[in-house]
């Protein structure tokens, strides 16, 4: 059993795998309503668009996590601006954001004379130098990030099922669109300078997709998506430590695998079950058709 347990006696591993764990969680809470609200693309740009205030932070000294933020808020501000253009649809507009915002990033970190280690950092992190002091920031976004569920689960739930029913409600959807938006810049923002952007998207999407085949529930989609994310997290890292590839990717590759691994198996379980029922016989039928 040393194999399993002998990298999680470092240190830093056990950081990385606390880390990995936190962001699951975050993760799992706001990419439910991403993958239910199909908001996925939205989910990537955004987590790409952040690049110009991370690229502007970190040239000028700033602190990255609000450069992130501003970048992000930016981002969420010009898709919510060009989502009410009548004749622009919102992929349009996300993908035009993301072209843009990405192309400026690029074009900032250019400047620096480290510009392949600075944009290689930013998608795929080092999650293997995981501070304390970064632990502590994931605790608080995942308690700030679980209030905001809760607080707009009528709401959230409202909006992603009928969202002129919502209105109806008066349970405000442009508002529950904008708490939504919120949450998952609260996930990407509070995560990418740990993991990386590539880490980030990959838990926000993979864990809850994965778990969705198996309940109808959100608070158990949910509860699915953080295990699948957790069981990624401790499994990419042991990958990652044997093989000596890069712990952040392994990761997110781990995580993917998993999705398409529970797709698999509960098409398994479908057909299992729809071959285990009982075929009716001919008196049966005719009293089917009889009574339609």
């Amino acid at each position: 059993m040393e194999w399993l347990t002998g990298p999680f006696e470092v240190a830093f591993v056990q950081r990385a795998l606390w880390s990995g764990i936190l962001v699951s969680l975050i993760c799992a809470t706001a990419g439910t309503w991403v993958v239910l609200r199909g908001m996925t693309f939205l989910g990537d740009a955004m987590a790409h668009g952040m690049l110009p205030g991370v690229a502007v932070a970190s040239l000028y000294g700033g602190n990255l996590l609000v450069g992130a933020a501003v970048s992000a808020g930016v981002m969420a501000c010009g898709v919510t601006a060009l989502g009410r253009s009548p004749r622009l649809s919102q992929d349009t507009g996300i993908g035009l954001l993301f072209v843009g915002m990405l192309s400026l990033g690029v074009i900032i970190v250019s400047r620096s004379q480290s510009f392949a280690v600075d944009l290689t950092g930013f998608l795929f992190g080092d999650v293997l130098a995981v501070r304390d002091q970064d632990l502590v920031n994931l605790a608080v976004a995942l308690c700030v990030a679980v209030l905001v569920s809760a607080l707009g689960y009528r709401s959230f739930l409202a909006l992603v099922f009928d969202e002129r029913k919502a209105h109806t409600l008066g349970l405000r959807p442009r508002l529950a669109h904008a708490a939504l938006l919120g949450l998952v810049t609260l996930a990407i923002v509070t995560s990418f300078h740990v993991v990386g952007t590539l880490l980030v998207f990959g838990l926000l999407i993979a864990p809850p997709a994965a778990a969705l085949p198996w309940s109808r529930r959100i608070p158990t989609v949910m509860g699915g998506a953080a295990l699948f994310g957790v069981a990624a997290t401790f499994a990419g890292l042991l990958v990652s430590w044997h093989l000596g590839t890069a712990a952040g990717a392994t990761i997110a590759a781990v995580a993917v695998l998993l999705f398409f691994l529970s797709v698999f198996v509960s098409r398994v379980r479908n057909r299992r079950a729809e071959y285990a029922q009982p075929t009716p016989t001919d008196e049966e039928r005719r009293e089917h058709e009889h009574s339609s």
